[in-house]
């Protein structure tokens, strides 16, 4: 059964990726959940396999707790986005996650709203954060890579997140890049998936905001 991870788990500072529960029975040893308070913020999508952030810039999703009492099994889950080109307004989908109770790092996903009949499964392959590079003494950046299950709308799919705005550095990217080889045994279609169709996602700051 998935727990929380501690808070004061130390966040890992190497890059490495696990395949996703649908492939494989456990996680390997060596991975742990991303703690609560670590997730819970905001991530500006950098990389995606999904079609629909093609025509998109400035991706970003919050996480925020919606339950005071321990343990939090469910988080409020807001993606905004703008128009690529930046014309219109900013755009939104909102959400609750809840924890899967199976699997490690893992949550079920359903839409507010007239999206209450939309749902899907998504997981956490990897998470941490290193020193950012050409940044100031102690400064980091972080950084997460998420899978989302196939669902009847949508095809399965990876995201890369990280908490900086203006994205991740060149030398984090290309490490989780080669990460993504490393599932070639494991899980041949997410490696896949990275060969076919990983695209950087436009960022052009500053974000709009409501």
């Amino acid at each position: 059964m998935a727990t929380e991870t501690p808070s004061s788990a130390v966040p890992p500072t190497t890059i490495s990726l696990r395949a996703p529960s649908q492939y494989v029975s456990e996680p390997p040893a060596s991975f742990t959940s991303p703690p609560l308070d670590w997730l819970m913020r905001t991530w500006s999508v950098t990389h995606s396999t999904l079609s629909m952030w093609r025509d998109a810039q400035n991706v970003r999703i919050t996480y925020k707790p919606i339950q005071s009492e321990a343990p939090v099994t469910k988080i409020d889950d807001l993606v905004e986005y703008e128009k690529k080109g930046g014309s219109g307004g900013l755009k939104s989908v909102a959400g609750i996650d809840t924890m899967d109770p199976n699997h490690v790092a893992a949550w079920d996903w359903r839409g507010k709203g007239w999206l209450m009949i939309a749902s899907s499964h998504w997981e956490v392959l990897g998470w941490g954060e290193r020193p950012r590079e050409g940044g100031a003494e102690g400064e980091v950046e972080r950084w997460a890579v998420t899978w989302f299950a196939a669902t009847l709308f949508t095809k399965e799919g990876l995201d890369i997140y990280t908490d900086r705005k203006e994205g991740l550095s060149k030398a984090t990217v290309d490490e989780i890049m080669t990460a993504f080889k490393g599932l070639k045994e494991s899980a041949p279609r997410v490696a896949g998936l990275v060969e076919e169709g990983m695209e950087e996602v436009l960022i052009s700051l500053p974000w709009k905001e409501t």
